[in-house]
């Protein structure tokens, strides 16, 4: 199993439209088209799904490291606005690995480069292995 194959089953991140494009050991990379759906009532893209997008990344991106790993804390911060159309990409990065901690950072960017938010998150990393394989 790939962990592609393993998010799918993140039925909450694929009903909201965010796909995994991108596994490698510390390093994850997920996109959204924005639509409609997606869209706060002044029609820019809501906060939630911004957070899901990071959030997706940041899962795949901790539990690279072969540990079924969750997240313990999570900030976001908005920094410019996105809206209907536009493709979000989520980078986390690993920034920090312990026995039972790590520490990721993930950026938003929109499909001209623009850094849209900033998602920081720690994780609890499990003693339980992943039920997949990093392909390289």
């Amino acid at each position: 199993m790939t962990a592609q194959d393993f998010f799918k089953d993140d039925i909450f991140a694929a009903d909201a439209g965010v796909q995994l494009l991108e596994v490698r050991e510390g390093y994850a990379k997920a996109e959204l088209v924005v639509g409609k759906q997606h869209l706060n009532a002044a029609h820019r893209t809501q906060g939630g799904a911004i957070f899901t997008l990071a959030d997706l990344a940041l899962a795949a991106c901790a539990n690279s490291q072969g540990k079924l790993s969750f997240s313990l804390s999570a900030n976001v911060t908005f920094l410019r606005e996105s809206g209907e159309g536009d493709t979000l990409t989520a980078e986390a990065h690993e920034k920090y690995i312990g026995r039972s901690t790590g520490y990721y950072e993930v950026d938003i960017i929109n499909q001209t480069g623009k850094l849209i938010a900033c998602f920081r998150s720690s994780v609890f990393r499990t003693d339980k292995d992943v039920p997949f394989c990093i392909s390289e």
